[in-house]
């Protein structure tokens, strides 16, 4: 695919809207997190801090198959570690779910929303005050060594690399754009040295070279001084091969400037043979013969068998590609064993979002709320960690919750600005989450800007692609809510739905299904979906603890913890639309970053409370104040 890389996309001018003063309100009221479960030994192995090794992968799905071909990572992390099955990227693109995940932020707090300025990339990253704020930071200030290789974020190149270089850092070896995702065209940057072009090799194995040599450099840090380490390895699969050409090379370019060549992953020769019969999994919701989804991905038409061919070629180089990925993980951990710190190490493994091929008649690419887009791998190996382990589908964790993660488990004091909870990672802790009653059963997600296909069959980048979502899921229940900036509203039942093809809100729906079964009650679609728009109201601007348990913001007793005790018919009243001063989630206009004018109603300013007479007044509802309706 061919895009025009206009200014906006390439430029490193840093522009964006503040975040709003509500949310900042919010954090000063919290000064400790609360985790999800309780709390780990950090002094387990061998008497010392742990270590961390966190392979951090492209674009990979989790619904699509991709693990089941990855037979090291399953031998060596799957069965001996611990999944999570309801793992979600909060956004479904690169750098913002990346800039979410070392900071514990969602992107509303971090005002970094899009992968290149002025809403997003590293310069953005930089400009928000983050460089000297986040994971790698806080984790030097605690004692540990810090170790990075691969991608960091979007639009960080070979021009801005050391303008300020990445803070946190003991030693590091970055991809730079505008060769991040060229695999056999990568240039890497060392420490305080120029970027050098590694034209011809392949990436991955280079960049499997420059991790364990700076495994290998811990190792001696921890030899030498006892201090422990945190090594990050970032590789670009199964990313699309990305080039960027001079508009001379085409013949329809005109403007003088440059385009980007996005076209399926490129593995090492030694895998070019693999997988020759793998094809896309045929979902219910994989090119359907009736158009799903809102917005404009309704509007697609469903695609040919020359599309359909190309698109299982894709996913079968994107199989391909990861192998290297597997190779690496086997070589990081005979590494950690040979040198007998397995029993202190933990090995994390996930993606920065995931990745769609052919579902709703999507051409290759992620950026959509949906389930393949959201739903990516997390994989724990460690000490106490259970081996063939898997956490229940009603514990929901959010990339959000690792940078807490990480602290909770080396024995660092959790920060008051996390919109994430750490994650309990052994099997007790789990348990014990599960029987407590005080499990999550909900992530945020939110998307601003435009979507863009990948491939040779993609057309143009399509606009209006911003929207808030919710996804919950508990033992009871499974279930997907989102608003469009468009004002268009989907739900899906995922218990039987899950491909997400039946709206249960459409207008121009001939789905006769109007309810939701919930544990043993069946409600209408209408009564759910009041519940599920309170609750993304209130995430939408979230901060801290109220993104991590947004129902006490609507039940401020307590009484209230899950979808299924919001459902209690005595509720009605408080969530029945349509009331006086019943504010829903819907957007002003569409805008490509987080602007507050465009974001619509707040759960601070029109839900909660509003003025009167200048003074702050609790919502009123027929004369009652909002905390005795409920």
């Amino acid at each position: 695919m061919r895009i025009n890389a206009t200014p906006a996309l390439l430029a490193l001018a840093l522009a964006g809207a503040a975040t709003s003063s509500s949310q900042a309100q919010q954090r000063r009221q919290y000064q400790q997190q609360i985790p999800l479960g309780p709390r780990p030994d950090p002094g387990v192995g061998r008497g010392r801090r742990p270590n961390v090794v966190f392979v951090l992968t492209d674009d990979q799905d989790a619904r699509l198959g991709s693990l089941e071909h990855m037979p090291r990572t399953r031998r060596d992390l799957l069965r001996e570690g611990t999944s999570f099955a309801r793992h979600y990227a909060t956004t479904a693109v690169c750098c913002p779910s990346r800039v979410s995940l070392w900071t514990g932020r969602l992107a509303h707090n971090t005002n970094v929303t899009d992968v290149n300025p002025p809403y997003g990339g590293y310069p953005k990253f930089v400009a928000q005050g983050f460089n000297d704020d986040y994971l790698p930071v806080w984790l030097q200030e605690a004692g540990y060594n810090t170790y990075y290789t691969g991608k960091l974020f979007n639009a960080h190149t070979v021009e801005n690399y050391n303008s300020p270089h990445p803070g946190g850092f003991t030693s590091s070896d970055f991809l730079l754009d505008p060769h991040t995702y060229d695999y056999l065209n990568s240039t890497f940057q060392h420490n305080d040295e120029a970027p050098r072009s590694y034209e011809g090799q392949y990436g991955t194995d280079v960049l499997a070279e420059k991790a364990y040599g700076l495994l290998d450099e811990g190792i001696n840090g921890l030899e030498a001084d006892g201090k422990p380490f945190f090594l990050a390895v970032a590789p670009i699969a199964p990313h699309a091969n990305v080039k960027f050409l001079p508009s001379s090379s085409l013949v329809s370019a005109s403007d003088g400037g440059s385009f980007v060549l996005f076209t399926e992953p490129v593995p090492a020769e030694r895998h070019k043979h693999l997988f020759q019969d793998a094809k896309v999994p045929r979902t219910a919701n994989f090119n359907p013969d009736q158009p799903s989804g809102a917005n404009w991905i309704r509007t697609l038409p469903q695609q040919n068998e020359t599309n359909v061919a190309y698109n299982d070629h894709f996913y079968r180089q994107r199989l391909r590609a990861l192998q290297a990925v597997d190779e690496l993980v086997e070589g990081l951990i005979a590494r950690l064993s040979a040198h007998d710190l397995l029993d202190n190490t933990y090995v994390f493994y996930s993606s920065d979002n995931g990745f769609h091929i052919g579902q709703h008649r999507l051409q290759p690419g992620k950026s959509c709320g949906y389930e393949e887009d959201v739903n990516v791998p997390l994989i724990v190996r460690g000490p106490g960690v259970a081996a063939n382990y898997s956490a229940g589908d009603g514990v929901v964790t959010t990339h959000v919750d690792l940078a807490p993660t990480f602290l909770e488990l080396l024995g660092i004091p959790l920060r008051g600005d996390f919109d994430g909870a750490a994650i309990p990672v052994t099997r007790a802790g789990i348990e014990e989450l599960e029987r407590g009653g005080r499990r999550r059963e909900h992530a945020g997600i939110e998307y601003w800007g435009f979507a863009m296909g990948e491939g040779i069959y993609n057309r143009n980048p399509r606009e209006h692609n911003t929207y808030k979502a919710l996804r919950i899921s508990a033992p009871e229940y499974n279930l997907y809510y989102s608003v469009w900036c468009t004002n268009e509203h989907e739900l899906y039942d995922m218990n039987t739905d899950p491909g997400q093809l039946h709206n249960l809100l459409s207008s121009n729906t001939t789905t006769i299904i109007t309810t939701i079964t919930i544990g043993t009650q069946r409600y209408p679609a209408d009564k759910v979906a009041a519940r599920l728009d309170a609750l993304l109201l209130v995430l939408k601007t979230c901060a801290g603890p109220s993104c991590q348990q947004p129902w006490t913001q609507l039940h401020p007793r307590g009484d209230v913890r899950s979808l299924g005790e919001a459902l209690e018919g005595r509720y009605d009243g408080f969530y029945e639309r349509g009331e006086r001063g019943n504010t829903r989630v819907e957007y002003a206009y569409c805008a490509n970053g987080f602007i507050v004018d465009a974001e619509g109603p707040t759960w601070e300013e029109h839900g909660r409370a509003y003025e009167r007479d200048g003074r702050e007044s609790w919502f009123l509802r027929d004369g009652a104040r909002w905390d005795e309706w409920v």
